[in-house]
């Protein structure tokens, strides 16, 4: 004990006004561009056909109706703990809250492999070799580590990383949808393509991979303690990511299906934007395709990295989580800053692209619910927000479950074990050690009366 109140610096120290509205934006599309664009189309097709530059669209009118509740509680509660804080407001320090906001934590580390190995996956196609191999988690890894070293800076210096990477990515992106929807020889999404997942369930299914590829905008609620003028600038940097992504997304998907056969887009579906290159621009434009995916993956794992170790940290400190500093020094954040990047480590080595996906759709989407059931139920009044849209969120919210839950359970059962088996793991622990505490905290209590 006396350890612990002779070290000044234990609790998470965040610098005020130290992230600009331009920095967050970076920070926001740096997850979502890096995810959805570069490993989720050939995912999507493959579960819905041609049909799949259509979901990305109903991934953005859903998620549309879902921001709505961020944007209202990142202007009334404005922290570093985000949705951690969010769900705190709305069931109090409870089983709920630490169920839901550690579903978040893991949706989000998951984002991180996901993003790890989509850069392993195109950076091999610079050499021709084939995404199977096991240099794609090796390179995963290495990003990873990487990434680990730069969030160990100053914030200062990952925004300044995050947005010189963010304005790359977004203009190289928009040039690669708009110069392969010029040469293509016609724009077009074929809606009588005979596909077997080419249906309401699989466009469901479709749909909730897509709203994984907008996710990343709740990385942004995690800034409330860094980004200047937090009432206003954090609700404007949500909306100003997901208009940014609607566009990029829906151009690029017409890109990608004006220049590859359905059949080549679901072989190529872990670095598909590459392949659609080739027939449009050549080998010039695979390189460029493909450094521009190394660098949007860097850039977003940096940023989720920035934001869910800041996440975690705020748990503990809300002593929400069990915390160990095992004689590490530093701060809380630091060590929640380990923690996020071994888990992301152990994803990447372990767990391909289409089963992180599934799992990090997963968990947000439950975690997604809760928060808009917290607000309708909880804090609408207080928040003065129209509950019809919250509502609309969540009835949104469990059509696209289901419909991902039964293409799953149809072709792959194992990762909706593997998640069950998570979130009870996570239900039983947090139990536990919340009536821990609890049976902790009484006795001081009844002994200061």
């Amino acid at each position: 004990m006396k350890n612990m109140e002779n070290t000044p610096d234990r609790n998470s120290k965040y610098q005020a006004d130290s992230l600009s509205l331009i920095g967050a934006v970076a920070l926001g599309t740096g997850v979502m561009i890096g995810a959805g664009i570069f490993a989720l189309t050939g995912q999507m097709a493959e579960v819905t056909g041609s049909l799949f530059p259509l979901a990305f669209l109903s991934a953005a009118l859903i998620v549309s109706f879902s921001a709505y509740s961020y944007v209202k509680l990142s202007n009334a509660y404005p922290s570093a703990g985000g949705i951690a804080m969010y769900l705190q407001k709305a069931y109090g320090s409870t089983l709920t809250t630490a169920f839901h906001a550690l579903l978040m934590y893991f949706s989000m580390v998951i984002a991180q492999s996901f993003l790890a190995r989509t850069f392993g996956a195109y950076t091999l196609q610079l050499f021709s070799i084939d995404d199977s191999s096991v240099l794609v988690p090796m390179l995963g890894v290495g990003l990873l580590l990487v990434a680990f070293l730069i969030n160990l800076s100053v914030t200062g210096l990952i925004q300044g990383v995050a947005s010189v990477l963010g304005f790359i990515k977004i203009g190289g992106i928009v040039l690669f949808g708009v110069v392969g929807v010029l040469v293509a020889d016609s724009v077009k999404v074929d809606f009588t393509a005979a596909d077997p997942g080419a249906s309401l369930t699989g466009f469901l299914g479709a749909t909730a991979l897509g709203i994984l590829a907008f996710k990343g905008f709740t990385t942004i609620t995690n800034s409330g303690s860094e980004i200047k003028d937090p009432h206003r600038n954090l609700g404007r940097a949500i909306t100003i990511s997901i208009a940014l992504c609607v566009v990029i997304y829906g151009l690029v998907g017409f890109a990608v299906s004006s220049n590859l056969s359905l059949e080549e887009i679901i072989e190529t579906r872990n670095y598909s934007l590459a392949a659609a290159a080739r027939p449009a621009l050549g080998d010039y434009a695979v390189w460029f395709t493909v450094i521009l995916a190394m660098l949007a993956t860097s850039g977003g794992i940096i940023a989720s990295i920035f934001a869910v170790s800041r996440m975690l940290a705020m748990l503990t400190e809300m002593k929400l989580v069990p915390h160990r500093h095992f004689h590490m020094p530093g701060s809380i954040q630091k060590h929640t800053l380990v923690y996020t990047v071994v888990l992301g480590l152990l994803l990447t080595a372990f767990f391909d692209l289409s089963r992180i996906a599934a799992l990090g759709i997963i968990f947000y989407l439950i975690m997604d619910i809760a928060v808009h059931w917290g607000v309708l139920r909880h804090l609408r009044k207080e928040m003065e927000a129209n509950p019809v849209i919250p509502f609309v969120a969540i009835v949104l919210d469990l059509l696209v479950l289901g419909g991902f839950l039964w293409i799953k359970g149809n072709s792959d059962p194992l990762v909706l074990m593997v998640a069950a088996a998570v979130m009870a793991v996570i239900l039983i622990t947090e139990f536990f050690f919340l009536r821990a505490r609890l049976s902790d905290e009484q006795p001081a209590h009844m002994h200061s009366k």
